[in-house]
């Protein structure tokens, strides 16, 4: 089996509490120990709460935060910022889509000197000819009128707009495409295109995905495996359908009963999870799982020693003290 092109081992990343005399007692714990990989054209789908270390984990992947303490390796590289050339190298590879499409375009390019600055400054394409040609490709590849090539964000919708931040990031065929929330703010409709235009240019082009979203039935449709965050830690790590199918982690539970069911056979033997509510659940700490002040079967070795993460069959993995017991319950 190859190496991983992306590999995350041991990653912590903390914010400076607020505050004059702030003190390290203070600092907020984005990331806690995150390990996570991701093979060549593979996607992986990130999941949780608002606040758990989605956005910082993507943010460290592509070298805009430093991470406090553990690695990335991209290609079997150790991430280094200072080591110019071969941050250039990665982030040719390695592309980004926002969430914000009207706010991660420039209002003053056009939609096709977007893409065209993508070409110059990653692959230094100054001929005329061949950016256009390039450009005309991209269009194309993302399902968009080359009439609109002219035209400014203002006078496109948030549906093309994304299109075109896709074909801006996908103009050099990277190896690897982190979307950070790239269809929450979509219209639902918008929403299955762009996850449609998503698959087809993984597919097509070989090019693998982050996928970062608090949308689970977005992320079953797109992602071959996923990776629940919980406060800045991963919970639980599966195959798609294994996870769907059956997943160990209470935390994964919860989140899974949340979604709505449109079939009622399924939504009838869908147990309702009862949580904490977060707000109480962070003003009683755990020395233990990071979970166990919300979760309705932690008992008191959950609030004292902290659980790793250990594989659980079918590919998977959880940290959780009690996920054997719960299993064999469901």
């Amino acid at each position: 089996m190859s190496a991983p092109l992306l590999e995350i081992r041991g990653l912590r990343v903390e914010y400076a509490g607020g505050g004059f005399l702030r003190s390290r007692r203070d600092a907020v714990h984005a990331l806690r120990g995150v390990d996570i990989e991701l093979r060549e054209g593979r996607s992986l789908g990130v999941v949780g709460e608002s606040g758990c270390g989605k956005s910082t984990l993507a943010r460290v992947v592509l070298g805009l935060v430093a991470p406090t303490a553990g690695e990335v390796r991209w290609d079997g590289w150790t991430v280094d910022p200072s080591d110019r050339g071969r941050m250039r190298k990665m982030r040719r590879e390695l592309q980004v889509v926002f969430q914000d499409p009207f706010g991660s375009l420039d209002p003053r390019m056009t939609a096709g000197a977007s893409v065209a600055e993508a070409l110059e400054a990653l692959e230094g394409v100054t001929d005329t000819a061949t950016g256009r040609s390039r450009v005309a490709a991209a269009f194309d590849a993302v399902g968009l009128d080359h009439g609109l090539a002219p035209r400014y964000p203002h006078e496109l919708s948030g549906g093309q707009c994304q299109r075109v931040a896709i074909a801006r990031a996908t103009v050099v065929r990277p190896r690897l495409l982190i979307c950070d929330e790239a269809v929450s703010a979509l219209d639902v409709s918008v929403q299955a295109q762009i996850v449609n235009l998503l698959a087809d240019l993984s597919r097509q082009q070989g090019i693998g995905l982050l996928f970062i979203s608090h949308n689970l039935a977005v992320v079953r449709h797109l992602c071959d495996e996923v990776a629940v965050l919980y406060l800045g830690r991963v919970v639980e790590r599966a195959p798609r359908d294994a996870l769907f199918a059956a997943p160990r982690h209470p935390y994964t539970r919860a989140l899974l009963a949340a979604v709505p069911e449109t079939d009622p056979r399924v939504a009838s033997r869908r147990a309702a999870v009862e949580l904490a509510e977060e707000g109480s659940a962070l003003s009683r700490p755990s020395a233990g799982c990071s979970f166990a002040p919300r979760c309705p079967h932690a008992v008191d070795a959950c609030f004292s020693q902290p659980p790793g993460l250990e594989p659980s069959g079918q590919g998977s993995a959880v940290a959780c003290h009690r996920w054997r017991e719960l299993v064999s319950v469901a």
